[in-house]
């Protein structure tokens, strides 16, 4: 049913469906005949003429400043250069693996627009074999389209971008649709994006190849329409060139105006992000309680805060599955949402070598940085460890605490979290009895039919039985007559009449359309409500644990909030004051030491001088003990002995 999805808007047979390639119309096949075959030389002529027009001179306006792209529009792995939007991405420590995304800084809401992008090279590093294999298809990825400008980096993921790749699909909401030329390393490819109500493409995005058009015009989805669009590619293992004009690199069979050539009415510029004002960025260590609203705070976070960049093993487990990879057995005792099992089967990315790369690349980007490690931001030694690593890349080092009364936009979140897995789960056990109920549904029509014809069968058998008796004794009536010397006439003998004809039983059309308009598929589950018990008070709690039990019961009584004297910069408290934090996590251990197994509880010394005393003491015990039942032994082999002596005397005396 592709829940979730929506396909591109299809639009009823307009003149830019008959758009097509010179190379795609020389392939249909021609009339037979000489006359047939000339029309269908001239519909081809008209088919492969080129419904795009050339842009008329605009002397309005036009935008200012240079396209480019902005550095929180572009994934953490992607380098771009001074000049030229040039793009190229990180390649080492399995981040070839990972995609990378980069939407531009001009966005259209009306007009017809181009921009290209020249496919530098494709890179193809050498690896382990293991590795590659697990590697996600193809090695190298090119997409380019258009997005929204608060929409994922990676093109057609969401409703919000649709795209062509490198192996000529147009991408959309993860669905593709082969519908263009596949391109490759020193191909130049072209998207024009049309949003001029006049033209007979109206709506569409065509993919060029070298200036020959690659594709037909695709129609825009619904999701789309009325929505300023980004330029935006997304790219794997490849070094990418973006064109954004004013002049074109492979020109198209037409004049069209590109982005950097936009008309002030027809675009939207995003303004550049402003800088610090003692211009440096800050890296943020969230102090939060395992399972109190961790993760849900910095979701929160990240969303009012789209400048900050996520550096948790959590968002590069997300980042990877959108790249294409898989895990494989993620639900073990270790697993939790600080530390996931990673387990794609690529060595850069399961001993987390990917991380550390990105960790010293981001300080050099111009980024503010989330670095949410919970068991580690918890405690203090290895709080104090962490800050020395980011003692030298420039960046405010800040602790961000969030324990105590949650805010009240967080209850609320908490609260729609609880209510929306309560509703999954309802739909799902809606669907499974759907499913159930279906098959019942489906068993007793089975069985309806099957009655039926049954019965029909049965009325046949009877019908063929009857006819053969009356012929029998049609038969023996005329031999009768015969006798006699008379003729019989069996139509004048009402005996021998046939019975009326009775129409077989079907199944009346009433009852089916009845029978699918009570299909139980078209139910719509109920909507649930969370009852009082429910209620998240205040968190919320996640099927996967922020810590494993082992590593809480390991260092739970370790943690503390952060002090002046660690290093920070700053310490911020989001929802309670200092104080208070200190007496909450005071208050959540000693509730924790009630119920959770000490893994390294170790004896004090008065009880490991008591014990030694003890064993002294006992093992003087034991030595008396076995004295005692050495010489009781030995008393009792003595007597055995002398026992055996006694005949022996008795015998010499006699």
């Amino acid at each position: 049913r592709g829940a979730g999805r929506q396909p591109p808007r299809r639009m009823g047979e307009p003149p830019a469906k008959k758009a097509r390639t010179a190379q795609a119309e020389a392939t249909e096949p021609k009339a037979e005949n000489g006359e047939g075959e000339a029309e269908a030389e001239v519909e081809d002529a008209e088919a492969a003429k080129e419904l795009e027009h050339d842009a008329p001179v605009d002397k309005g306006p036009k935008i200012k400043g240079k396209v480019t792209f902005h550095t929180p529009d572009t994934t953490v792995n992607v380098m771009q250069s001074a000049f030229g939007n040039i793009l190229m991405p990180l390649s080492d420590g399995g981040l070839q693996h990972l995609l990378a995304g980069a939407r531009a800084s001009v966005g259209v809401r009306s007009g017809r627009y181009v921009f290209e992008v020249h496919v530098v090279e494709v890179m193809d590093q050498a690896e382990d074999p293991s590795s590659r294999a697990r590697a996600a298809l193809p090695r190298a990825q090119v997409r380019l389209g258009f997005s929204r400008a608060d929409s994922s980096l990676f093109l057609g993921e969401t409703e919000h971008s649709i795209c062509f790749d490198i192996e000529g699909a147009l991408v959309y909401n993860k669905a593709k649709t082969a519908c263009a030329a596949k391109f490759g390393s020193g191909d130049v490819v072209a998207v024009v994006l049309n949003l001029d109500g006049s033209s007979p493409n109206a709506n569409t995005m065509s993919l060029f190849k070298d200036g020959v058009r690659a594709s037909a015009p695709q129609p825009l989805p619904d999701s789309l329409m009325g929505e300023a669009l980004y330029p935006a590619v997304t790219f794997k293992n490849v070094s990418l060139h973006c064109n954004f004009g004013p002049s074109l690199l492979r020109p198209l069979p037409f004049k069209c105006r590109a982005i950097q050539d936009a008309a002030v009415k027809d675009a939207q510029v995003l303004p550049a992000p402003a800088k610090p004002k003692d211009d440096k960025y800050e890296v943020l260590f969230p102090v939060c309680l395992p399972d109190e609203g961790t993760f849900d705070w910095l979701d929160m976070f990240l969303k009012s805060h789209p400048n900050y960049v996520d550096l948790s093993d959590r968002a590069l487990v997300e980042w990877a599955e959108k790249s294409g990879l898989t895990r494989t057995n993620t639900q073990t005792a270790r697993t939790s949402n600080d530390k996931p099992e990673l387990n794609f089967g690529i060595k850069g990315l399961d001993d987390r070598m990917a991380m550390k790369v990105i960790a010293t690349v981001a300080p050099l980007q111009g980024r503010n940085l989330v670095v949410m490690e919970v068991k580690a931001n918890l405690v203090k030694e290895e709080r104090i460890a962490t800050l020395a690593k980011w003692e030298t890349s420039g960046l405010r080092r800040v602790a961000c605490v969030v324990m105590g009364n949650p805010s009240a936009d967080f209850k609320a979140r908490c609260t729609e979290l609880a209510l929306a897995a309560k509703q999954e789960a309802a739909n799902m056990a809606f669907r499974a009895k759907q499913v159930e109920d279906r098959k019942k549904h489906e068993l007793e029509r089975q069985k309806r039919k099957l009655q039926k014809e049954r019965e029909n069968t049965q009325k046949r058998l009877k019908k063929a039985a009857a006819e053969t008796r009356r012929k029998l004794e049609i038969e023996k009536k005329r031999k009768a007559a015969a006798l006699k010397g008379e003729e019989y006439n069996p139509d004048e003998d009402p005996e021998v009449q046939p019975p009326p004809e009775e129409p077989e039983e079907e199944e009346p059309q009433e009852e089916e359309e009845k029978a699918e308009e009570d299909d139980p598929m078209d139910e719509e589950p109920p909507v649930v409500e969370l009852t009082a018990e429910e209620t998240p008070d205040p968190f919320f709690k996640h099927p996967i644990p922020d810590l494993a039990p082992f590593v809480i019961s390991g260092f739970f009584q370790k943690f503390t909030t952060p002090e002046d004297d660690e290093g920070f910069d700053d310490i911020r408290y989001e929802w309670s004051k200092a104080a208070d934090c200190k007496a909450y996590v005071k208050n959540w251990m000693t509730l924790k030491k009630n119920t959770t197994r000490i893994e390294d509880l170790v004896p004090g010394e008065w009880f490991t001088g008591k014990l030694k005393d003890w064993q002294k003491t006992l093992q003087s015990w034991h030595l008396q003990q076995n004295a005692f039942k050495a010489m009781v032994a030995k008393r009792q082999a003595d007597k055995v002995a002398h026992e055996q002596r006694l005949p022996a005397k008795r015998e010499r005396k006699t």
